[in-house]
C-alpha cells in the first residue's frame, strides 16, 4: 500500500474504534491493519495511538494528524469521483446531516424517492440539532435552517421557512378564535422554551410590536409542542416546515395570518468546498432543490 492508503487505514481505524472492524471494512486482516499503522508511525517518527486490550486512544500527535488525514482522504475521494464522473451512475454512501424539524417532517419522507431514483447510492442519515463539523463527522452534506455563521463550508439556499400561529379546531370551538393579537392574552398558549419565544411579533402601522403570551405549557421539544397543539391543548407558534402537513389535513388552523410577522429564515444545504463535485452529492443537491426549493410544506 502507498502513503494515501495508510491514511485511509488510519482514518478507518479511528472511525470504527478497533482494528478488527476496520479490517473487515477494508477486506484485510487485523494484523495487516496493525502493521500498516505501525509503518505509518515509523515513517512519522511519533506514536499516533495508545493501544490497550479494551480500546484505542489517540495521542496528542494522533489527534492533530487525524484531523489533517480526514481532509486529505476526503480530497482524494473527491478527485477520484471527479475522474470517475463519466463512468456511470452516482454510487457509494451519502452521509447526510439534518436538523430535527426538517429531517423528520420533510427529508426522511422524501428519501425513498431519492433511493428509488439512484439505486447505487446508500444513505447514512444523522438527525440532530447539534451543530456538527462536517469534516470531523465525515458528512457529505448538511441541511440547516436559520442563521448559519460564515465558515469554510459552502452554503446553498433552498427556501425560506416561516413561523405560523395555529391551533386545533377542537380548541377553537371550546375557547373561541382570537381575532386580534391582543386576544392571545386570554388564551392558553404552548411555547417552546428559549429566550424570547413567548414574545410573538405582529405587524402594525408603526412597525413590529410583540405580544407576550401566557404559556399554559412550556416544552423544550418542538415535536411535543406540535402534538399538544393537535390534541387541543392550546395555541402554538412553530415553523411551517413542522405544521404544514397538519394545516393541510385540517388538524390545525392558521390564526392571525393578516397581522402575524412570520419572521422568514433560510433553509440551506451546507457542504465542504469541492464536495459538490462528488456525483452522489451533486445529484442530492439537485434533488433537494427540486423537492424543497418551492417550500412544498406551505399550505397556502
Amino acid at each position: 500500500m502507498d502513503a494515501s492508503s495508510d491514511l485511509r487505514v488510519f482514518v478507518r481505524v479511528m472511525d470504527r474504534g478497533n482494528f478488527s472492524l476496520a479490517a473487515s471494512d477494508l477486506g484485510i486482516t487485523p494484523s495487516a491493519v496493525s502493521k500498516l499503522i505501525s509503518r505509518l508511525e515509523d515513517r512519522l517518527g511519533v506514536r499516533l495511538l495508545e493501544r490497550s486490550t479494551r480500546r484505542l486512544s489517540l495521542t496528542p500527535e494522533g489527534e492533530t494528524f487525524l484531523a489533517r488525514a480526514r481532509r486529505i482522504v476526503a480530497d482524494i475521494e473527491e478527485a477520484e469521483a471527479e475522474v470517475a464522473r463519466v463512468r456511470g451512475a452516482p454510487r457509494g454512501k451519502l452521509r447526510i446531516n439534518s436538523g430535527t424539524a426538517f429531517g423528520l417532517h420533510q427529508l426522511a419522507p422524501a428519501l425513498a424517492d431519492f433511493l428509488a431514483r439512484y439505486p447505487e447510492i446508500d444513505i447514512d442519515l444523522s438527525i440532530t440539532d447539534r451543530l456538527v463539523d462536517l469534516i470531523e463527522e465525515q458528512s457529505d452534506i448538511a441541511v440547516r435552517s436559520g442563521h448559519i455563521p460564515e465558515g469554510p463550508f459552502i452554503q446553498r439556499k433552498l427556501a425560506d421557512l416561516q413561523r405560523v400561529i395555529c391551533a386545533a379546531p377542537a380548541y377553537l370551538a371550546a375557547r373561541g378564535t382570537p381575532r386580534t393579537a391582543a386576544d392571545l392574552k386570554g388564551h392558553d398558549c404552548i411555547v417552546v422554551s428559549g429566550p424570547g419565544l413567548n414574545r410573538w411579533p405582529f405587524k402594525t402601522r408603526g412597525g413590529i410590536d410583540v405580544v407576550e403570551v401566557r404559556p399554559r405549557v412550556t416544552t423544550d421539544d418542538a415535536e411535543a409542542a406540535l402534538r399538544l397543539a393537535i390534541e387541543g391543548a392550546g395555541i402554538v407558534r412553530l415553523s411551517d416546515v413542522i405544521v404544514g402537513p397538519p394545516l393541510r389535513d385540517g388538524k390545525l388552523v392558521a390564526l392571525l395570518t393578516d397581522v402575524h410577522h412570520v419572521e422568514p429564515f433560510p433553509l440551506a444545504a451546507i457542504y465542504p468546498a469541492g464536495r459538490h463535485r462528488l456525483p452522489r452529492v451533486a445529484v442530492f443537491l439537485e434533488f433537494l432543490q427540486e423537492r424543497f426549493g418551492h417550500a412544498p410544506w406551505r399550505s397556502a
